[in-house]
């Protein structure tokens, strides 16, 4: 009987619970010789708006501002070669990498939604009620407003277990 082909997002940062999100996925969820299709996905955060002067008076230039573009690449680059070595021992199983940007409660949503994917894995970064309630909980929101099955992996909070368990 042939397996279904399917087709998993995850969501990636440079956090250590996405990188534990991703392992865990990688031993649990995807299957050798599955033809699965995983898509990495990094969303960088939005465009700052800065204005010319930057409330002391002090001018940002278009070398600093283009500086800062440049990190925010830099950073999703290394983002998405980091989740991509974790991947690199896959057989049959494609990998496909996207960075967007924009908010990333509403972006992971939408481009599951777009790409038509089977299911979505994202971290849990494990914050608290008063974190949460300020920051937002991306893992939380498109376990709401997902229209396929969302998976959020929490990463034990004991620091000697280096590896995901299975």
């Amino acid at each position: 009987m042939a397996t279904k082909e399917r087709k998993i997002l995850v969501a990636v940062d440079e956090s250590e619970e996405s990188t534990y999100a991703l392992s865990w996925c990688l031993k649990n969820v995807v299957t050798e010789n599955s033809k699965d299709t995983l898509v990495l996905l990094y969303v960088k955060p939005p465009h700052t708006v800065y204005s010319a002067l930057d409330g002391t008076g002090y001018l940002f230039s278009q070398e600093i501002l283009n500086t800062m573009d440049k990190y925010r690449n830099d950073v999703a680059e290394t983002v998405i070669q980091k989740a991509k070595m974790l991947c690199k021992d896959l057989q049959d199983v494609k990998v496909e990498t996207r960075v967007e940007i924009g908010d990333p409660r509403d972006v992971i949503c939408d481009v599951g939604e777009k790409m038509g994917v089977d299911m979505m894995v994202v971290g849990s970064h494990g914050y608290g009620l008063i974190k949460r309630a300020f920051l937002g909980s991306v893992s939380n929101h498109c376990a709401q407003n997902s229209k396929c099955p969302v998976l959020i992996v929490k990463k034990p909070k004991n620091t000697a277990a280096n590896s995901p368990r299975t």
